[in-house]
């Protein structure tokens, strides 16, 4: 209840009625003050006129007022510049480290708003604010989309700089592993970023003008050089072929050569996966497109257009996979092309955070510029978060929008924090909305 008295100041949602102290004094609360979720006070500057005198300093806020000594405020300086306590429950009088007593005020929910964040927290529909979505202005959802989108695009930064120093500062090989991620396509993600950091970049680098060995180690550190990896209905067909023992031997040199050791194949998920997205396929690919060159970040920094990104990013599988999903388990011939759909994910989830990262690290406002061209000119995503949204009423035009959804779910709607979503706000400050189904 605490965090929901904080929400009440914050948006100055108060009951309709003159506020005052625990003492009969009028309050205004003229600037509520700058929200500090770290150590300290709860408020910053906040500017609050009590009687007839404007007091600017900070709030702090609990649910009754004796949480005050139950988390040492009174002992701790840090809190001797507060000018109002606010509580749920005014159960005593408070003081500070120097003795003095502190203004006290009772912060009394209005029965709505406590009425519709139970909804929110409770109700079985998803999203559970579904039913004001439809009514809401554009410029709301027009505003909250945008700061979704940049925010999930700072999210993924993040999520680069912590690869660029696990790397040692090598952004090359922080790009090979979130590009590898990708490859995953969700079900084997995580297996796919175990295999990038399994990968010596810096030793491949001797041989990559031989696609032959680039596959052997990306194969064979993979742990699907193994033959205990192959299915056993397909064992002796692919040692019948020669192809498996040839990467395998090739690997063992190499691997004595670099003391590579590789993951555990047991990592990689293959039940309900489609065979185009066989860890076998995606590693050729990815050793296809490695030995190109073209997706390197000094080539994919100057892709200037969604066709030259998709051009600098599709690849194709080895002679031997045109006819084969796994060793020894054979197939019509195709060169498993990367499709657009494929194509426009990585895009997405590789090239537009990696110039939006790239920018940052280098202060080119170009390139985050064009991460957002990227994001508006890319189609929407099409899985089952952006058809939730859609059935709600938010309108999907692009992969911007689509993006936007993802992280307002991810980071909103799967944490229940309605407390900080704009549409959250928007629901607990109506009137009690009418039940209806979704």
């Amino acid at each position: 209840m605490e965090q929901l008295i904080h929400y009440v100041w914050k948006h100055k949602l108060f009951p309709l009625r003159p506020l005052s102290t625990t003492h009969g004094e009028a309050i205004e609360v003229i600037d509520p003050g700058l929200h500090n979720r770290n150590a300290g006070p709860d408020f910053f500057n906040a500017k609050v006129k009590i009687g007839n005198t404007l007091w600017v300093g900070n709030v702090e806020i609990h649910e009754k007022a004796s949480d005050w000594y139950v988390h040492g405020h009174q002992k701790d300086r840090a809190y001797d510049n507060v000018v109002l306590h606010v509580c749920g429950i005014i159960d005593m009088e408070v003081r500070t480290s120097k003795g003095e007593a502190l203004p006290q005020m009772q912060l009394d929910i209005p029965d709505n708003i406590t009425q519709n964040y139970q909804e929110l927290i409770s109700i079985d529909h998803y999203p559970p604010c579904y039913k004001i979505i439809p009514s809401l202005p554009r410029l709301v959802v027009h505003s909250w989309m945008s700061a979704l989108q940049t925010e999930r695009l700072e999210h993924k930064t993040q999520t680069i700089y912590q690869r660029v120093k696990q790397c040692d500062g090598s952004w090359e090989k922080a790009l090979f592993i979130t590009l590898a991620r990708n490859y995953g396509f969700g079900i084997n993600g995580d297996a796919f970023e175990l295999w990038a950091t399994h990968i010596p970049l810096q030793h491949v680098a001797h041989h990559r003008d031989n696609l032959f060995q680039i596959e052997a180690i990306f194969m064979g550190q993979a742990g699907l050089l193994e033959l205990e990896s192959i299915p056993e209905r397909y064992q002796a067909l692919a040692l019948n072929e020669g192809y498996f023992a040839k990467l395998r031997n090739e690997y063992l040199y190499l691997a004595h050569k670099f003391s590579m050791k590789p993951m555990d194949f047991k990592r990689w998920r293959f039940l309900r996966l489609r065979p185009q997205n066989f860890p076998h396929i995606r590693i050729s690919q990815l050793a296809n497109l490695y030995f190109s060159r073209k997706a390197e970040l000094s080539q994919l920094l100057e892709c200037k257009t969604i066709k030259e990104a998709e051009a600098a990013l599709q690849t194709h599988v080895t002679p031997y996979w045109e006819t084969h999903y796994g060793f020894g388990s054979t197939t019509d011939k195709n060169t498993k092309r990367l499709s657009t759909h494929s194509l426009d994910l990585l895009i997405i989830n590789t090239l537009i955070p990696a110039l939006f990262a790239y920018g940052r690290h280098k202060m080119d406002d170009q390139l985050c510029d064009r991460a957002f061209d990227f994001l508006e000119l890319l189609p929407a995503e099409n899985n089952h978060i952006v058809k939730m949204w859609s059935e709600c009423g938010l309108s999907v035009q692009n992969a911007g929008d689509s993006q936007s959804l993802i992280q307002l779910k991810k980071e909103y709607c799967d944490k229940k924090e309605c407390l900080r979503c704009r549409i959250g706000y928007e629901y607990l400050k109506t009137s009690t909305p009418k039940g209806q189904q979704p």
